[in-house]
């Protein structure tokens, strides 16, 4: 199926893009008076902290060392053509098309809530071809959701299956513990914790602070990198990036390889496009709730500058490194890649920093951070699609908001038990399908609820006053003119 897969996100991407640049981008998602709440930083921050988790701070160091092996377009691998896709290549998985993925959900869903002044509790509430008291649409409703908490399940599970090994390590170099099982447990009973502690909180007492520390400790690690790392050698592969991909953007979009190759640049991207698929609904109902007074044309900008730029900075400059170490002969990356793992190459490019026990303690930090940002606001919105009912601007109970907390934290625990990034591969992209239908349902009532035509006020013509001046002849000695009233002159 992964025709289907690419022509989803093909489709999408024209779609809002469309939107954003078209007479449409000008609808504001509110009344005309409405302003939004958020300051652009704050709104920024919380739309890329929630969507973005650890698993970032991993692969941004390790898809460019895969790519390199494998590498697109036929080119030889190693090469200096293989180096400059393998650069590029991630920054399109985690490009404008991987972020356009969450506009279906949140425009959908903001526009219903703001503008329409509908409730949404749930995704289907926002489709509106399911709408209706018959029991094919409620039974419709019903299978969205589950849809719904299954995709998001399974996009949890892959994030928390990934990274915990990386933090295990990490930790394992920076401390001296042995890296086994009981670490991986104590790690996660301190998630746990953090978890619970923030989604106690709601969304403006712990989420949205928890969403500043994310950017501030990820904007410190991609400046250590940049400045004390191959700054001009960065500098100068993402320019080439950049053109490189402005190049082959449409056949990457649509490569399917009917005729055979190397398919591993492919794997890869709908291994991506699943998962980005599985986060859409419960990214789509978060950018939604903290979007009131903006535009559409503004959230979709938005999204593309300090989301889709957000990741592909970390593909510059993190990607950027962990080649220039391979390229140089300073580390063979790619061979403790195939024998040691993902986890042990995180480990050794951190290691080959100025400081590196202090990096090394900071990304454990921002991993943690990461984690928690997307976890508990994961937790936070699906408690909302399995309350039976809630009022305006009423957030789900805690009681709810902790039970999810426990089922993702088990959930993954059962990834990371069973291992491997080919299970997390395999999670992910079965999540994602059964979205793909979710995500056309959704166009569909985009395009229905813009395209409609507002009934026409009645028009009132208001009765002229007509105000005449008359002349009357008076007695000499009070002659002269005099105007009447209205009343009087009728």
């Amino acid at each position: 199926m992964s025709w289907a897969y690419l022509m989803v996100y093909v489709v999408n991407f024209l779609f809002f893009m469309y939107l954003a640049f078209g007479k449409f981008g000008k609808v504001k998602l509110g009344d005309p008076e409405d302003k939004p709440h958020y300051s652009n930083f704050q709104w920024g921050s919380m739309v890329f902290a929630t969507a973005i988790d650890a698993s970032i701070l991993m692969l941004s160091i390790v898809d460019p060392l895969r790519y390199l092996q494998h590498p697109a377009f036929g080119f030889k691998p190693f090469s200096s053509n293989a180096y400059g896709a393998a650069h590029m290549l991630g920054q399109f998985n985690w490009g404008p098309m991987a972020w356009m993925m969450f506009a279906p959900a949140t425009i959908a869903i903001a526009y219903v809530l703001y503008v329409k002044h509908a409730k949404v509790q749930r995704v289907s509430a926002a489709i509106t071809s399911l709408q209706g008291d018959s029991k094919g649409k409620v039974i419709a409703r019903h299978v969205v959701d589950f849809l719904v908490v299954f995709g998001i399940m399974g996009g949890i599970g892959s994030s928390v299956g990934m990274e915990i090994p990386i933090i295990s390590k990490v930790l394992s170099r920076l401390t001296g513990v042995q890296d086994n099982l009981m670490l991986k447990i104590e790690l996660f009973i301190v998630l746990f914790i953090l978890f619970a502690v923030t989604v106690f909180h709601g969304l403006n007492g712990g989420i949205n602070r928890l969403s500043s520390a994310h950017i501030w400790t990820a904007l410190g690690l991609l400046a250590i990198i940049l400045i004390i790392g191959p700054t001009i050698y960065i500098l100068n592969s993402e320019t080439n990036s950049l053109g490189l991909m402005a190049q082959k953007f449409i056949s990457m979009s649509t490569n399917t390889l009917p005729n055979g190759g190397d398919s591993t640049a492919q794997q890869e991207t709908i291994f991506y496009w699943g998962w980005w698929l599985s986060y859409m609904p419960v990214m789509g109902l978060f950018i939604a709730r903290i979007s009131k007074g903006r535009t559409i044309r503004q959230v979709l900008v938005g999204m593309l500058t300090y989301g889709a730029l957000g990741c592909m900075s970390f593909y510059a400059i993190f990607g950027g490194y962990s080649l220039w170490l391979q390229r140089t002969g300073a580390v063979n990356l790619v061979h403790i890649l195939n024998t040691q793992g993902q986890a042990a190459v995180v480990a050794t490019v951190i290691a080959t920093l100025p400081f590196k026990m202090i990096i090394l303690a900071l990304y454990c930090i921002s991993c943690f951070i990461f984690l928690a940002t997307t976890i508990s606001s994961s937790a936070f919105i699906v408690s909302s699609f399995t309350s039976l009912h809630l009022d305006d601007g009423q957030e789900p109970s805690r009681w709810n908001r902790m039970i999810w907390v426990v089922v993702f934290i088990i959930f993954s625990f059962g990834i990371v038990m069973v291992g491997g990034f080919k299970t997390v591969q395999t999670v992910s992209t079965i999540a994602g399908f059964p979205l793909m239908f979710v995500c056309i349902l959704l166009l569909h009532s985009i395009w229905h609820m813009l395209a409609a035509k507002p009934k026409p006020a009645p028009v009132v013509v208001p009765q002229p006053v007509v105000v005449r001046r008359i002349t009357v002849e008076l007695p000499r000695a009070v002659r002269g003119p005099m105007i009447l009233s209205p009343d009087h002159a009728n």
